[in-house]
């Protein structure tokens, strides 16, 4: 576990968060994973952290992340399992349908899809309200 301090880009909030490791927080970064509360802007940045030094037992640790681990991937199945069964998945077509839903009132369920930050941010600009939602991928049996 490493633990960063982040900073956003847009409004120079100042927050930490811990990844598994530092390809974590690339990997995190690059889908576009890595939001500032603040302002909702995706340019976050990590900066110089020093080490802390833990005196509790690291078993200890350990089984306490795993069970926050745990626990919130089981609420994030929950969201995704909800949403698949309550909106219409449109895929790379989320923007198009988006704006057809704002602008014709086409449909009166929701949607979910995939749209890349660019997009996102026109739409914000455009007055369409929209959602940034984390998707796990479960490949564990």
């Amino acid at each position: 576990m490493i633990k960063y301090k982040l900073i956003c880009k847009k409004c120079d909030n100042v927050f930490d968060s811990w990844f598994s490791s530092s390809r974590e927080f690339d990997r995190l970064k690059k889908i576009n994973l890595l939001i500032c509360s603040k302002c909702n802007s995706y340019k976050i940045e990590k900066s110089l952290m020093s080490p802390q030094i833990i005196k509790q037992e690291k078993s200890k640790i350990n089984e306490n992340y795993e069970k926050k681990i745990k626990f919130l991937k089981n609420k994030m199945r929950e969201y995704q399992k909800f949403i698949k069964n309550n909106f219409d998945y449109v895929g790379d077509n989320f923007t198009y349908e988006a704006r057809s839903i704002h602008y014709n009132k086409k449909k009166s369920k929701g949607i979910y899809g995939k749209a890349t930050v660019e997009d996102i941010e026109n739409l914000k600009e455009e007055g369409i309200e929209t959602q940034n939602i984390p998707w796990i991928e479960d490949k564990e049996n």
